[in-house]
C-alpha cells in the first residue's frame, strides 16, 4: 500500500475541510465512536446490550466494571479498557441474543448521535468502510443497513457453543496498528482516498489513506436530524427510553425496585377502583391523562341504538384502558396476542380475535349490539411518529365510527416489546416516574364517508388513518404487523397455534 509523505507528520485537517463533491468513485474509511458518531464513549451501547439481554444484574455488573475499564483505558491501553467492557457485557450471552439487540435496539440510539460533518463525507463516497474497536457483532447491522457501509471491520469476539466467552480473538481489539493491519489486509496495495478518525490511535490507519481528516473531540454540533437520516427508523425494540450513560444506568438500577412497587400500586388502582374514579387515582399516583375533544354519549339500548366503534391509533396495550379512563366508563376491547397476565389484570372486558374473518366479524357485531367497543386496526404498536396500515374489516361492520388519536409519553421505560414477554408491558409503562397519555376524540365519521354510502372498506380505513395521523402530526405508512415483527423479532408476529390470517385482516390490540 502506498505511503503518503504529506500525511506522515499526522497534522490532519479538520473534517469540515474535506470536499464531498465528486466522491462517487472514492473509498472512505472511517472510525465509529467520535467520528461517525459524535459521542466518543461506547459505554451506553454496551449498557443497552447488558440490560436488554442480561437484565438489571448484568447492567449493574457492567457499571461496577466500568471504573476498572476507565483506569486501564487511560493508564494501560485503549485495548485493555475495551476488553473489560466486552467481558463484563458479553460473557455467557447467546450470540443470537446479541445479534437480536444489535438489529432491533441499537440502531435507534446510534442514529440519534450521527455526526453531520462525518456523515456528509461518508455518504458522498461510493465505497464505504468502517474500522472500529467495537465488537463487529454489535455494530454491523446498523452500519450496513442504515448507513450503507460496504465493509465493517471490528473486534471479533470469541464464542463457544453459541455463546460469547467474553474474550476476543487473537487478532485483539481493533485499535492502533491493528486497524492499519486490517486496512492493509482489506485493500491490499490500493490506497483508500479518504480516512476519517478522531484520536491518536487512529493515526496509523489514517496515514495509509490518500487524504485524512480529524473529527474534533466533543464537537459543538447537533446530530443529523431525523428527517435527514439516510433511512428512517420506524421500528425499534428494547425497554430503555434514554441512552444509558453511566449516571443514567445508575439511576435506572436504583429506580427499578421503587418503580416496580409504584407500578403495582398504579395497576391495582386501575383494576380495582370504579372506572369513574380511575382518572383521579391516576393523577394522584403521578399518571397524567389529558383528554381532548368531545366523546359521544353512551348508546341507549332502550332506543335500539348500537354501540359506537372507537378506532384508536396503537401506542401500547393500555390504549383501551386509557380510553375508558377518559370516558369514565369501561369500554370492551378486541385484542390479539395479549398475555394472559394482562388479560387477568385488565379492568375492562377483552375479547380475543380468532383470526377467522367471518367469526371475528360476527363477534364484533355482537359486541357492538351490547355497547361501545374499541379496536386498534394497526394490529400492533409503533413507537415512532408513524401510523401503520389500518385493517379494513371494522369499516364493514358499522357506520358509527369515532376516530381517537392516542399518544403517550415515557421518560425511562418503553411499555411495549416485540422480543420480550408482553406480560411485563403494563408494568414497564407504569414504572416510569410520571407516564402520560393524551386521548383526543375526533369527529364522528360522516355518513357520506361510510361503507353504507358506497365507500369501500379500504377507503374508509385509509381515510381514518389519515385523519388520526393529521391530528398527531404523524406520517401514514403501509407497514403492517408482519413487517414490524420481521424487522425486530425475525418472525411474522403470529401466534403459532392459530391459523395464519390474510395480510389485510390483521387487527387488534
Amino acid at each position: 500500500m502506498a505511503h503518503h509523505p504529506n500525511q506522515s507528520n499526522h497534522r490532519f485537517e479538520s473534517v469540515d475541510k474535506c470536499a464531498s463533491i465528486g466522491r462517487e468513485k472514492h473509498t472512505v474509511v472511517a472510525d465509529m465512536d467520535g467520528t461517525l458518531l459524535r459521542g466518543r464513549s461506547s459505554f451506553p451501547y454496551f449498557a443497552l446490550v447488558a440490560f436488554e439481554v442480561g437484565g438489571i444484574l448484568r447492567l449493574l455488573f457492567l457499571l461496577l466494571a466500568s471504573p476498572i475499564a476507565g483506569v486501564l483505558y487511560y493508564f494501560v491501553s485503549e485495548s485493555a479498557g475495551i476488553q473489560v467492557l466486552i467481558f463484563a457485557t458479553l460473557a455467557g450471552m447467546k450470540v443470537a441474543d446479541i445479534e437480536s439487540v444489535a438489529r432491533a435496539v441499537l440502531p435507534k440510539f446510534y442514529s440519534t448521535d450521527l455526526h453531520p460533518e462525518s456523515w456528509r463525507v461518508f455518504s458522498s463516497c461510493g465505497r464505504r468502510c468502517v474500522l472500529t474497536a467495537n465488537p463487529r457483532i454489535m455494530v454491523e447491522a446498523f452500519l450496513k443497513e442504515y448507513l450503507g457501509a460496504d465493509k465493517v471491520i471490528g473486534t471479533e469476539i470469541s464464542t463457544y457453543k453459541g455463546r460469547a466467552t467474553g474474550f476476543v480473538l487473537r487478532t485483539g481489539v481493533l485499535v492502533g496498528r491493528n486497524k492499519a493491519t486490517a486496512l492493509r489486509e482489506t485493500f491490499g496495495d490500493a490506497s483508500p482516498e479518504i480516512g476519517l478518525g478522531d484520536r491518536r490511535t487512529d493515526f496509523p490507519f489514517m496515514s495509509l489513506c490518500q487524504e485524512s481528516y480529524m473529527v474534533p473531540p466533543k464537537p459543538e454540533v447537533d446530530p443529523v436530524s431525523r428527517d435527514k437520516l439516510p433511512k428512517p427508523i420506524v421500528f425499534h425494540d428494547g425497554r430503555l427510553v434514554q441512552k444509558p450513560t453511566p449516571l443514567m444506568a445508575l439511576l435506572t438500577i436504583l429506580w427499578i425496585p421503587v418503580g416496580f412497587l409504584l407500578a403495582c400500586l398504579r395497576i391495582a388502582a386501575g383494576a380495582l377502583l370504579p372506572m369513574p374514579l380511575v382518572y383521579y387515582a391516576f393523577w394522584a399516583l403521578g399518571v397524567r391523562v389529558t383528554v381532548k375533544g368531545t366523546p359521544p354519549p353512551p348508546a341507549q339500548k332502550s332506543l335500539g341504538q348500537t354501540g359506537v366503534l372507537f378506532i384508536c391509533s396503537h401506542r401500547s396495550l393500555l390504549d383501551p384502558i386509557f380510553l375508558s379512563t377518559a370516558l369514565g366508563r369501561p369500554i370492551a376491547a378486541v385484542t390479539y396476542s395479549v398475555s394472559r397476565l394482562s388479560e387477568f389484570l385488565s379492568p375492562i372486558k377483552t375479547v380475543r380475535l380468532t383470526r377467522d374473518r367471518a367469526t371475528d366479524a360476527a363477534m364484533i357485531k355482537k359486541l357492538l349490539e351490547e355497547g361501545d367497543l374499541v379496536i386498534c386496526p394497526e394490529g400492533t404498536t409503533c413507537r415512532e411518529p408513524f401510523l401503520l396500515r389500518f385493517s379494513a374489516l371494522f369499516a364493514e361492520l358499522t357506520d358509527q365510527i369515532v376516530p381517537v388519536a392516542m399518544a403517550n409519553r415515557m421518560s425511562m421505560f418503553h411499555g411495549t416489546t416485540a422480543r420480550g414477554w408482553k406480560g411485563m408491558d403494563p408494568f414497564y409503562f407504569f414504572m416510569n416516574p410520571s407516564p402520560a397519555y393524551e386521548v383526543t376524540f375526533l369527529s364522528k365519521l360522516p355518513h357520506e364517508l361510510t361503507c353504507s354510502a358506497g365507500k369501500s372498506s379500504h377507503e374508509v380505513a385509509n381515510y381514518i388513518q389519515r385523519v388520526i395521523a393529521a391530528s398527531l402530526s404523524y406520517e401514514c405508512t403501509s407497514f403492517t404487523r408482519k413487517d414490524k415483527y420481521r424487522a425486530l423479532a425475525g418472525n411474522d408476529g403470529t401466534v403459532a397455534e392459530k391459523p395464519k390470517l390474510k395480510r389485510n385482516q390483521v387487527m387488534g390490540c
